[in-house]
């Protein structure tokens, strides 16, 4: 299984999962247009996708989704609130809803999701399983506090994409009024560097290759910042897998999370 961060920040969040010779869109928090041409300059085009998942309604995360979905075909996937949430932009294209209680299965993929805790209607979190077992993406962004569910669900990933949304004193000091900073560090807003790097240290196995911070906000933190936060509490768990920071801005490096069981058949990958 291959994953591919579009993008992630304040302006929009999108992720791409492939294996077994399809694809699955986590989120699509850009215009369709930039969905395309990013993908596209990824190698990994979105002519025919198995679905598209929704973490939640808000436009960082969906602005694109029906666009998306009515080019290329697919169902969009989200929770029963997020869909009633967007029931009129989804109207024109296939919608399922997600069953907290059971695994679905789009393509060769098995995705499961949990509640978090948000200022959206159901947002969840989602982990995804590649074919064979081989690999499970954890992706956990826009909560405000870490709940049993979504703790649950993120355990023996082999790959986290967890926010590490800002620095808690660059939003102290931040241009937002205090209602919005408030929300911000609030219980249903957004992880911070330091809570995000406590929660990764619990998370933290053997067999965990890859931790991607994602959605940091562009006024209250830094890249370096993100980083060094939670490297440092990696630090006590001898993590030796790779930190990355995803950008805003640019697709990153596509990344091998496990080998395609039909590429091992093949004897390649």
């Amino acid at each position: 299984m291959k994953l591919t961060v579009l993008g992630s920040g304040s302006r929009g969040n999108a992720f791409l999962l492939s294996a077994a010779g399809c694809t699955l869109l986590i989120d699509a928090g850009f215009g369709p247009r930039v969905l395309m041409k990013r993908a596209r300059a990824a190698g990994v085009p979105l002519d025919a996708l198995s679905g598209i998942v929704l973490t939640h309604e808000h436009g960082d995360h969906s602005k694109g989704a029906q666009g998306v979905a009515r080019r290329t075909g697919c169902s969009v996937y989200a929770s029963r609130g997020t869909l009633t949430a967007m029931r009129e932009e989804l109207a024109p294209v296939s919608q399922k809803p997600l069953d907290l209680h059971r695994t679905a299965h789009i393509g060769p993929f098995r995705v499961n999701a949990s509640l978090i805790s948000h200022d959206a209607f159901e947002p969840i979190a989602v982990a995804v399983t590649g074919p064979g077992n081989r690999a499970k993406v954890g992706i956990a962004t826009d909560l405000g506090r870490i709940t049993r569910g979504v703790q649950y669900l993120m355990k023996d990933a082999t790959c986290l994409l967890v926010e590490a949304n800002h620095d808690e004193v660059l939003l102290r000091g931040g241009p937002y009024p205090p209602t919005v900073r408030q929300r911000i560090g609030g219980s249903r807003g957004h992880l911070s560097n330091r809570a995000a790097g406590e929660w990764l240290a619990e998370l933290c196995h053997p067999d965990l290759k890859c931790i991607v911070l994602v959605h940091l906000s562009e006024m209250c933190n830094e890249p370096d910042l993100a980083r060094d936060e939670v490297r440092f509490h990696l630090a006590r768990k001898q993590f030796k897998g790779r930190l990355l920071v995803a950008d805003q801005d640019a697709p990153m490096e596509t990344m091998q999370i496990a080998s395609d069981p039909m590429q091992l058949e093949l004897g390649v990958g």
